[in-house]
């Protein structure tokens, strides 16, 4: 699995065209400020790794949050940081279970629809931290 994670004053996001014609209809814009955005990847070898990947990939989020004193998170589906992808059925079971793990732990989670490309300003800040990238 592979992370590009920010730390957004604000981020905006609205859908344009489905990546995945079975991907039910959406029509979505949506804003958030002082947020985690993470651009992740789920990659074929992933789909074997189960609860400690969940474990790590939740971790590294409320790690970077913590370093911002945020508890807003945008989980956006971004399948351009490996030539390795995991299928879409696994990667979307990740994104519900990591909201779910975060949405109980307290934070604000919003996610771009699944099987969509989209449009979005992202405004990251200057700190090194800023802009992370991780290999689960």
């Amino acid at each position: 699995m592979k992370l590009l994670l920010f730390f957004a004053h604000t981020w905006w996001f609205k859908t344009a065209s489905k990546s995945l014609p079975e991907a039910p209809d959406a029509d979505r814009e949506e804003s958030m400020e002082n947020t985690i955005v993470v651009f992740f990847h789920a990659e074929k070898e992933d789909e074997g790794k189960g609860k400690s990947l969940l474990d790590k990939l939740a971790k590294n989020i409320k790690w970077l949050a913590g370093k911002f004193g945020t508890k807003n998170v945008v989980i956006h589906s971004f399948n351009h940081l490996s030539s390795s992808k995991a299928s879409p059925g696994f990667s979307e079971e990740m994104i519900k279970l990591t909201t779910e793990r975060l949405q109980n732990a307290g934070y604000t989670v919003m996610c771009t629809p699944f099987g969509y490309f989209n449009q979005f300003k992202i405004h990251v800040g200057g700190e090194s931290l800023a802009k992370v990238f991780k290999e689960l």
